[in-house]
């Protein structure tokens, strides 16, 4: 692997610099990006929507897709690049769900059809998607979910229960996996579905943080009709398009160039909160402890980079993904918490205090970047599949 951007890499990494160093001035006061931020007040959902109709007019929403979908036919090194940017700037504007779980699974295992249906659609913005995979007894386990979906002439009849919708009340679309036949074993007979959200037979209750944070969701299906032309891939296939989506959502230079952000936040406040007549910044504690946050940031950085690469080769790369997945989470926590403790009790301080540091962002982290270990696969999910697929241990 060559560590250094061509070039053209080079060039087009500054451009997206100059865009969005511009565009987070267009954003709100205090705005931090996060789920929160995002989904729950109207006035964070229309920037994002300001942002991704300047991006789809950009063409930049899909950068490594083929031309014919609406893409750019850039590699996954260009992807990645644009992550970091995007990420590091804290901009809205991309589709977190469509973009990267759902498009990969349709480029892969997708029709024809499909592809030119439902891609271009993501490209220009025009689609809003959430995800309907988890259930009640179906979290990290979820080859064990129990939503139905049964066969009716050219539909296919859809009843169970989803939760943890992210964003389910603001999407336009929905992707879900169902069962299609409930005598295979569990990874089999599970097929992945397309559908518009304001289809009858759909109804999203709201699930409330403890602030009253409206961001994820419950959602029933109550004989829920989709076409079948809207299954992506094969009847009974629905894992394996799954996990194409899944490992390339877990790159991971996003997060990495997010928490770059904050960490740089944090360091200058450290340099400008004195304690005991000297600022932070010199106490031999917190350098270590900075110091530490560093590396372990470089060390995410270049790993991500190298999945970016794995990923050109073989799109379809896991143990890997699976790697930066565990890796990145457990930064977000360290720096999260990092950062309270340094703060001291003012970083138990909420947004909206005149108190809070930093807005009271790090406050809000350590009540979400725990449930980042979890999400899109538990932390002993990703050691199990690099214990398994990478190192050939036994399963028993």
């Amino acid at each position: 692997m060559d560590f250094k951007f061509t070039p053209e890499q080079e060039a087009l990494r500054q451009e997206f610099v100059d865009f969005f160093r511009e565009e987070e001035k267009n954003a709100p006061d205090g705005w931090v990006e996060s789920f929160e931020a995002r989904y729950a007040t109207d006035e964070g959902w229309a920037y994002h929507r300001s942002v991704a109709d300047k991006l789809a007019a950009r063409n930049w929403i899909s950068l490594p897709w083929p031309r014919e979908y609406g893409g750019w036919s850039l590699g996954h090194l260009e992807q990645a690049i644009f992550n970091e940017v995007y990420s590091y700037y804290r901009a809205p504007g991309l589709d977190i769900w469509g973009l990267p779980i759902l498009s990969p699974g349709i480029l892969e295992y997708g029709s024809e059809e499909l592809k030119r249906e439902w891609l271009p659609k993501i490209a220009r913005a025009e689609t809003d998607w959430c995800q309907g995979w988890s259930e009640p007894n179906a979290g990290s386990d979820l080859a064990s979910l129990t939503t139905r979906a049964v066969e009716d002439s050219d539909d296919y009849v859809i009843n169970g229960q989803k939760i943890w919708t992210t964003g389910g009340h603001r999407a336009t679309h929905i992707f879900l996996l169902a069962r299609t036949d409930p005598d295979a074993k569990k990874h089999r007979g599970i097929t992945m579905f397309l559908s518009e959200m304001d289809r009858p037979g759909i109804e999203v209750k709201p699930l409330y943080f403890m602030n009253r944070a409206h961001v994820y969701n419950e959602t029933f299906f109550d004989n829920l009709r989709i076409p079948k032309k809207n299954i992506v891939g094969q009847v009974n296939q629905g894992w394996y398009v799954t996990m194409a989506g899944v490992n390339f959502e877990r790159s991971g230079s996003g997060t990495i160039a997010t928490c770059q952000r904050d960490l740089e936040d944090v360091v200058q406040y450290c340099k400008e909160t004195y304690r005991d007549g000297q600022p932070l910044s010199s106490h031999p504690l917190v350098r270590y402890k900075l110091a530490d946050l560093a590396i372990g940031l470089e060390a995410g950085r270049q790993w991500s980079y190298y999945v970016a690469w794995l990923q050109s080769q073989n799109p379809l790369t896991a143990v890997e993904p699976s790697a930066a997945k565990w890796f990145d989470t457990e930064v977000v926590v360290r720096l999260a918490t990092t950062a309270v403790e340094i703060m001291g009790l003012y970083g138990t301080l909420k947004a909206g205090s005149k108190w809070a540091p930093l807005y009271g962002k790090f406050e809000g982290w350590c009540q979400m970047s725990l449930g980042f270990t979890v999400a899109g696969g538990a932390t002993e999910i990703q050691k199990n599949l690099i214990a398994w697929m990478g190192m050939g241990l036994p399963r028993g």
